[in-house]
């Protein structure tokens, strides 16, 4: 049964942080226009990537001896609130960060941990995950993709993944697969492997957006040939795994910030003008009271990973409430300026774009990390009701 979460405040020595990230962003992101910053964890950069290396803030939670800052999640937590309210391009990283490093120090073997996790430190590897497939969506317990064990002790990998972020950008990917048994097992004989995406046999084809960007992949394999050590953690112990993963994946800032930049314009707009109407001054209200609401949320899941708890369901609960705020907020400034009569005529071609850009790209919003339905089922598990 979901318990209560005591509130969690930001310690003194991470908050501390706050004021050199925030002139790290002046230099390196705010000169980017509002419509390039509003992609965010959707926009790719390397070299922001490494830069963010340079400083120490990748590979927060990882240890100094394997290249990390050997900081708390609350650390983690400044850094990635203060980039993604600014709309730092922070996609070449951001699933290596939040969760393979994390996932190879958990559940790695010592050589895996010694391969990968220094140059994920670096930002000199980047890693997708393979959850999603044709045919199964969000459903993970339904993955086809097969690694077949070999007498040598590898596997062979067959199977189809989709709508795989940055795959075309990155060297590896984390990938759930089916090492025993059929799908009809569901969480029975799933398994996790690394898989080096330069291999033969490895496919990997773009799939365009509504904003016509292509950071969404599909991934094939075709007889790729994997050595015993691509499998991460034990075998058949993948959705037990995945599901500590998604946690992380679920419960940041990037599940109620995605929309930020948009609404930097939008009151950027409000402040040019001498008087503000009542309807756009309730509405700046209501953002900010929601805003208020899910940051404590989502502090408190991350007192929890802080402690070493896997706090699923309560994870599940800031994605779907976030992304609802999230999706809301592009609807209601457009609505905003529909109603006021000088709204469209006053708004500048970069606040127009940044709101097309987000309309587009909103409905995502509640598909990335898992469908809002699947999220709701297993909150309707946490709290007794299926």
């Amino acid at each position: 049964m979901l318990a209560p979460l005591p509130p969690a405040a930001i310690p003194p020595e991470d908050e501390a942080l706050r004021a050199e990230v925030k002139a790290f962003i002046a230099e390196h992101v705010m000169p980017m226009p509002a419509h390039r910053r509003a992609r965010s964890w959707m926009g790719h950069d390397a070299a922001f990537s490494r830069a963010m290396g340079r400083q120490g803030w990748l590979g927060f939670s990882i240890p100094k001896r394997y290249g990390g800052a050997e900081r708390s999640h609350f650390a983690r937590f400044v850094v990635v609130e203060e980039l993604l309210a600014a709309g730092a391009p922070v996609a070449a990283h951001w699933i290596t960060d939040r969760q393979s490093g994390p996932l190879i120090l958990r559940y790695g073997t010592e050589a895996q941990r010694q391969f990968y996790l220094p140059p994920i430190c670096r930002g000199d590897i980047f890693f997708c995950i393979g959850m999603s497939e044709p045919n199964s969506g969000s459903d993970l317990a339904s993955v086809r993709t097969r690694a077949q064990a070999t007498d040598g002790g590898g596997f062979v990998l067959n199977g189809r993944k989709i709508w795989t972020s940055n795959a075309p950008h990155c060297q590896y990917m984390i990938a759930l697969v089916r090492t025993s048994g059929v799908p009809e097992d569901r969480h029975k004989g799933l398994s996790q492997v690394i898989i080096d995406l330069s291999l033969p046999g490895v496919q990997i084809r773009p799939i365009r957006d509504l904003s016509g960007d292509e950071h969404f992949a599909e991934v094939s394999f075709d007889n790729v040939q994997l050595g015993a050590d691509a499998l991460i953690g034990q075998e058949g112990a993948g959705w037990e795994q995945v599901n500590a993963e998604l946690a992380f994946e679920r419960s940041g800032p990037e599940r109620i910030l995605s929309s930020m930049v948009l609404v930097d314009l939008w009151i950027d707009l409000l402040r040019s003008r001498a008087t503000v109407s009542t309807d756009d001054a309730v509405l700046v209200g209501r953002l900010v009271a929601h805003l208020a609401t899910l940051r404590a949320l989502s502090l408190a899941v991350t007192a929890q990973l802080q402690l070493g708890e896997s706090p699923v369901v309560e994870a599940a609960l800031v994605k779907d409430l976030g992304t609802e705020f999230e999706q809301m907020i592009p609807v209601a400034v457009a609505n905003a300026l529909a109603s006021d009569p000088d709204g469209t005529s006053a708004a500048s071609p970069e606040l127009l774009k940044t709101l097309a850009y987000t309309s587009r790209m909103a409905p995502s919003f509640s598909l990335r990390g898992g469908t809002r339905e699947i999220l709701r089922g297993m909150i309707a598990r946490g709290i007794g009701l299926r």
